[in-house]
């Protein structure tokens, strides 16, 4: 006499065998894993194509006759290479609005990134590390700046600098500069110095080093990635700037991008000084961004895991 097995109840019921060949996925699941192989090779080298052409049609075009650029297109000089010539640069090495400009570009620029660097390097080290009454206010009322328009300090900081003496100067327009990139150098310098092991300080300091020691012989080496990015952003907002420029620099002072602006009133009987000189105020900043661009991508990573 055979009986029949009862059912288990207290153990949950199984789950269906998956079907025979694997889960079988949707459309959107088989795209997103294609995506790792060959074909996101392609479609990331035709986005850095188009993101970089116009920069190539800026290059062909200060290259070009100006007759020939008021005629056609520069795509059109693809066919004939041998139109392109260099007497546009040559127009712009004499004109000396320009080149005092591009000067001023670097006088303001390199010290605006340099002086950001060291002064919120410093100040993230002791926000980090240093115990002092009061720290963590302070860097909340850092933090609360990030928030603070450009534009509402531009009467303020015109009315000082007239005190002063420093409007229409070169020092006036890196003073502005470096004031607004400190409380977002700080936030992103002491996020990423408090994720480094406490044990590298306390043997550094073992060893007899002072913080000043500790700062630029543990801090800074470990945290060049995101000091790098820091620089290139700092460096691309200054470089870029036209704002700030506009208002605070005077003709001998002014920096390439305000002269460009001058220039563009009377752009019919100038375009052969405007075209190279939109290159020239473009290439600098790639050329930047490309050579610092393995520092800036393992800042942002680690960023992101800490």
């Amino acid at each position: 006499m055979s009986t029949s097995a009862t059912p288990d109840l207290t153990k949950p019921p199984k789950a269906p065998a998956p079907p025979e060949g694997g889960i079988k996925r949707g459309l959107a699941s088989r795209i997103v894993g294609r995506t790792g192989g060959g074909l996101a090779a392609i479609l990331l080298v035709l986005i850095a194509l188009f993101w970089l052409m116009p920069t190539f049609g800026l290059l062909v075009s200060s290259l070009r006759d100006p007759q020939e650029m008021s005629k056609s297109g520069w795509w059109k000089v693809l066919g004939k290479p041998s139109d392109l010539t260099f007497s546009n640069y040559d127009k712009l090495l004499d004109n000396k609005d320009m080149t005092r400009a591009f000067f001023n570009t670097i006088w303001i620029t390199v010290p605006s990134t340099l002086l950001v660097i060291l002064i919120g390097s410093l100040a993230a080290y002791a926000f980090a590390w240093l115990e002092f009454p009061g720290r963590d206010w302070l860097f909340l009322i850092v933090v609360g700046l990030l928030v603070v328009p450009v534009q509402v300090a531009l009467i303020p900081i015109s009315k000082l600098y007239g005190d002063t003496g420093l409007f229409g100067t070169i020092l006036g327009v890196v003073l502005f500069h470096v004031a607004f990139g400190l409380p977002f150098a700080v936030f992103l310098l002491r996020n990423y110095f408090a994720g480094i092991p406490r044990d590298l300080l306390e043997a550094a300091r073992m060893d007899g080093g002072t913080d000043l020691t500790i700062f630029f012989r543990v801090i800074l080496p470990l945290g060049l990635p995101a000091i790098a990015s820091l620089g290139i952003f700092q460096f691309l907002w200054v470089w870029n700037d036209m704002l700030i420029a506009l208002i605070y620099a005077d003709t001998e002072s002014a920096p390439l991008t305000v002269a460009l602006q001058s220039q563009s009133r009377a752009f019919g009987a100038n375009i052969d000084v405007l075209a190279p000189g939109a290159f020239l105020s473009l290439i600098v900043p790639v050329v930047v961004f490309f050579s610092f661009q393995r520092y800036f991508v393992q800042g942002v990573m680690a960023g992101a895991v800490k």
